[in-house]
């Protein structure tokens, strides 16, 4: 099938926007705990109305810091309860959230300051704050830097006390669904992020229409923890669509913690990447083999696995059926109490999850909704649910969206939540999105007989990590091949928990250094991958590129080849560019060795 579409459940009026969400809450439930904050290892319930008068506050204090309707504001924080409470604050603002990871480096930060003409930045901790006045002469337009560590909610609202409520509500009659609510800036192939244009209108036909998918996990009697960032446009779709159903949400930043946090909060409901239910998989088969009771776990899984398949194929058999409540006393309790013991059902996104964990999950009990999107696309494009389950495709468009497979492959998408273009970038949103409104996802995909979508390749270039970091191998390997003795380097870690690289040394430079150290120049090439002296070099070229990056995104482990890629071998076109799918095959087993050990 070439193309598939779902008609929308409903539409976005012209004049709506995401306060809207908060205020209803505010004026009809008041009284009803909205989210949980924790504080002192303990957590502390939060009314709507306590949310919205906080949220209230800071939005006057940032308009007394000068704030204009439209105005950017950055945010930089990791998962925590003052996140949504400033994302809120800005919207009621009349202003636009240009979020910035937590782990972001200078440049980066800079880049994004300064393309998206920020106003004000608020951020999580006293280093960020010194970066931040470290780039200032690169972002001309930054006034105000607030502190959430040093109280910067409190700041804000004493600093706002004097507006009136008049100008909330004078603000809240600038926007309209064609809005801007946010810039989110996505990883590019040539190592500028470009600023993605999401209006109020996309947030609420994402969540409109999205959220009646999961209305059995998200509602005023069920609860999220968010742990993943909030930077990330998955986690604040979640957020948002939390408000809008008044699922009571929690927020957690330290994954350390998170089985503890989990066990404490006991949500209905997570959001996680792939790596998070493989670490809970993986545990669970370590602990079982260290007490062991490895061949019973081992068993289990695959009775789960067999459990979860046979519903896709007429039910389980008697003997299967037996077997699956044995173990679901033995084995799979434990593994949901690991999730909280309450938990419902989950999302995995920002990278494929695979069948067998699909399987595994629903077998125990708790189903894994797989779905695909962007940020272009404002998260989810597509998702699994009850009413359309199908494991290892990420499901059937969103209603409102459509798919079409373009003659390369290529998955394009239309739809009301796809963004509004690139900012200050008309000839990218060109390319993006064509004249009739499709959005080139520079994905491989095919979609069934039935509407269900699978992800087969990447046409561009981008690598996505087991953890849904996308990386833009590109920043890295130019940094390295600036160092003297690199010839060429490939950046590895599609699908894989870190970011690796294949470094080849320079023939030409290599004599001249080996002289200086005293050392014969003639020292063939392949006996110098481990050389001690070799290695400090290349490790100090790792650290310089990695400053360039996240630490999500640096490099961890690398590999030195004793072989080039040249253009006489084929690992380069004629423009010396690398052919990637050439080098992977030919040293797959090298790359299999860097995630080995």
């Amino acid at each position: 099938m070439r193309e598939y579409s779902v008609p929308a459940r409903t539409q976005v009026g012209h004049d709506a926007a995401l306060p809207d969400l908060l205020a209803d809450n505010v004026a009809r439930h008041g009284d009803d705990v909205g989210l949980r904050v924790q504080r002192g290892g303990r957590w502390e319930d939060v009314t709507w109305r306590e949310f919205g008068d906080q949220v209230a506050g800071v939005a006057k204090g940032l308009i007394a810091a000068g704030v204009g309707p439209g105005d950017r504001v950055a945010l930089q924080a990791k998962t925590r309860y003052e996140w949504p409470l400033l994302d809120f604050a800005i919207w009621t603002a009349g202003a636009v959230t240009v979020p910035v990871y937590e782990t972001s480096s200078a440049d980066q930060v800079a880049w994004i300051l300064a393309d998206s003409g920020a106003v004000v930045a608020v951020v999580e901790r006293p280093e960020h704050a010194v970066a931040v006045d470290s780039v200032r002469e690169q972002a001309p337009d930054l006034g105000p830097l607030y502190v959430i560590e040093d109280d910067a909610v409190g700041a804000l609202t004493a600093a706002g006390a004097g507006v009136p409520d008049s100008e909330l509500a004078a603000r809240r009659a600038t926007l309209d669904a064609d809005s801007l609510a946010t810039l989110i800036y996505t990883s590019g192939t040539t190592g500028r992020p470009k600023g993605c244009e999401l209006t109020h209108g996309n947030f609420l036909f994402e969540i409109d229409n999205g959220i009646t998918l999961l209305h059995r996990l998200l509602g005023e009697e069920d609860s999220l923890l968010l742990f993943i960032p909030l930077a990330h446009v998955l986690a604040r779709v979640l957020q948002v669509g939390a408000v809008k159903t008044r699922t009571v949400t929690g927020h957690t930043p330290d994954v350390k913690n998170l089985v503890e946090d989990l066990g404490a909060f006991q949500p209905t409901f997570v959001l996680a990447v792939p790596r998070v239910f493989e670490k809970v998989y993986n545990s669970a088969k370590a602990k079982a083999d260290a007490d062991g009771k490895g061949r019973i776990f081992d068993r289990a899984a695959r009775v789960a696995i067999d459990w979860s398949r046979a519903q896709d194929t007429g039910g389980p058999g008697l003997a299967l059926r037996v077997q699956h409540a044995l173990f679901d006393r033995l084995v799979y309790g434990k593994l949901r109490a690991a999730l909280g013991g309450r938990c419902k059902g989950a999302i995995s996104g920002g990278a494929p999850l695979g069948e067998r964990l699909g399987h595994f999950f629903r077998g125990i009990g708790v189903t894994v909704y797989e779905g695909y999107g962007l940020t272009e696309t404002t998260a989810a494009a597509s998702v699994n649910h009850d009413e359309a389950v199908r494991i290892g495709t990420v499901g059937r468009p969103l209603p409102g969206v459509g798919f079409r497979i373009a003659d390369d492959g290529e998955v394009l998408i239309r739809g009301g939540v796809v963004m509004r273009g690139y900012w200050n970038n008309p000839q990218a949103t060109a390319e993006a999105i064509d004249a009739d409104g499709w959005f080139a996802t520079g994905d491989i995909g095919e979609i069934d007989a039935d509407g269900f979508l699978r992800i087969t390749g990447r046409k561009k270039e981008i690598l996505v990590t087991a953890g849904g970091k996308n990386v833009a191998p590109a920043v890295l390997e130019d940094r390295l091949r600036s160092h003297r003795l690199v010839s060429q380097c490939i950046v590895v870690g599609d699908q894989r928990p870190f970011i690796a690289a294949l470094v080849t040394l320079d023939a030409e430079a290599l004599p001249l250094w080996l002289q200086s150290r005293g050392r014969p120049a003639d020292t063939p090439v392949e006996q110098l991958a481990d050389d001690p002296d070799i290695r400090a070099e290349l490790d100090a070229a790792v650290a310089e590129a990695n400053k360039a990056v996240s630490q999500a995104e640096a490099i961890k482990k690398y590999r030195v080849l004793g072989t080039d890629f040249t253009e006489d071998n084929g690992m380069l076109t004629p423009s010396l560019k690398l052919k990637r799918a050439v080098v992977m095959k030919e040293f797959d087993a090298e790359v299999e060795e860097l995630y080995a050990r």
